[in-house]
């Protein structure tokens, strides 16, 4: 790849999203928006290897699509009202220097509430918020959701639609409206974050959900749920390197390579933690993940003190996986007895049913106790249920050590 071509590259990468916030902003129309970013990155391939990459390479990318914008809208003979915003726009600067960059931020935090809007499906607003603010291909966003590109495209244009038809407004809410769709933006990079981090998932998402928390945090602080969810994602992620040995098989923590953890995202994880208090679910998860980020070996693991979290997160949120993951947590700091009794309680009326990683605690906890046999047809059950090839090899491989009786 030449130098320019990086260049364009690099500066699709950083600048898309923002420009496509920016002209959603001033035109109201999504595809005109997507369109014009598209464009100008299109002409940067054309031009940038003939006459050099331009010293603001975002700045001439938005110049590029604005200019293409006003075009269209002139040709289309289109609002005067929105010719006249987005001449205002030009008069201001493309991309101006300091403060004025947070009027670019701005726009996009605007965007994300506006793909996170409830009146729209979780799927369409994952998707949604991967696309205009992330600036995802169609094509990764559809493996990611298992469907073809022409599939999501359909899906990605019926969200845009609705958007339009039901009128949702391009802004952040204010007051209690703020904190009644807080929730339910914080939910959609939740999930964001886990399609990245999932055994068999894009990492990449991952990444995308910790910038987008990052940028909710400051530019909506005071929000100790948005602290909260932002210092989970860094604990999580900073083990993003060793969670694979030399052959790519996934490596459960007790057998990670500590030295490989990004210690420098555990630090910031635990200054986000420092701002989210103890009470919020996410909060709560934060200082779970802190319990493993903070310790130099499994050996010095403070179950005791997880258990207690698990046990505080189980009040707030008494799902069937929270409920699994305390009874790991009481697995292990208070004996695989202790796990499977409350393991048995979460599987109560078949609401673990066919849930791979359910079987696989139950296994585990079983091994513990001694009953080998029974815990290697736990493990290849677990795997005979697991889609992602990454976690089927993984509880295959157990389910093998605990058969040659490794520990």
């Amino acid at each position: 790849m030449s130098d320019a071509s990086r260049a364009v590259a690099t500066a699709g990468q950083e600048s898309f999203a923002r420009i496509v916030a920016t002209l959603i902003r001033v035109t109201g129309d999504w595809t005109l928006a997507e369109d014009c970013a598209q464009d100008a990155l299109a002409l940067a391939v054309e031009r940038w290897p003939r006459d050099g990459v331009p010293a603001n390479p975002g700045g001439w990318l938005m110049t590029v699509a604005r200019n293409r914008a006003v075009d269209v809208l002139r040709r289309a003979d289109v609002e005067r009202r929105k010719l006249s915003e987005l001449a205002r726009l030009a008069e201001r600067g493309t991309t101006p220097p300091g403060n004025g960059a947070e009027d670019v931020v701005d726009d996009r935090l605007r965007l994300i509430f506006t793909c996170c809007h409830p009146a729209l499906a979780m799927e369409a607003r994952v998707a949604l918020t991967l696309r205009t603010v992330c600036g995802v291909a169609t094509a990764d966003i559809a493996r990611a959701f298992l469907v073809t590109e022409s599939t999501m495209t359909r899906r990605l244009t019926r969200a845009k639609a609705k958007i339009a038809q039901a009128g949702i407004p391009y802004r952040v809410p204010a007051g209690p409206a703020l904190v009644e769709r807080l929730p339910g933006v914080l939910a959609v990079l939740y999930l964001l974050f886990t399609r990245g981090y999932d055994a068999d998932g894009e990492p990449a998402f991952a990444d995308e959900a910790i910038r987008l928390a990052r940028l909710v945090e400051r530019l909506l602080p005071g929000q100790p749920e948005v602290s909260g969810l932002l210092a989970l994602f860094l604990f999580q992620h900073s083990r993003r390197d060793a969670r694979r040995d030399a052959a790519g098989n996934l490596l459960t923590l007790d057998r990670q390579d500590r030295s490989r953890w990004d210690h420098a995202a555990v630090a910031e994880g635990l200054d986000a933690l420092s701002r989210a208090g103890q009470d919020g679910p996410y909060a709560v998860q934060a200082h779970i993940a802190a319990c493993h980020a903070t310790v130099r070996s499994s050996a010095e693991t403070d179950w005791a003190a997880i258990a207690g979290w698990y046990d505080r997160l189980a009040e707030r949120q008494p799902t069937p996986v929270v409920r699994l993951n305390r009874a790991v947590a009481h697995g292990y700091a208070y004996g695989p007895a202790a796990g499977l009794a409350l393991l048995s309680e979460a599987q109560a009326g078949g609401r673990l049913d066919g849930y791979p990683p359910a079987l696989a605690v139950e296994a585990e906890l079983t091994a513990r106790q001694g009953d080998r046999a029974r815990a290697v047809a736990l493990f290849r059950a677990a795997a005979a249920m697991s889609e992602g090839p990454a976690e089927r090899r993984a509880l295959t491989d157990r389910a093998d050590e605990l058969a040659l009786g490794r520990p």
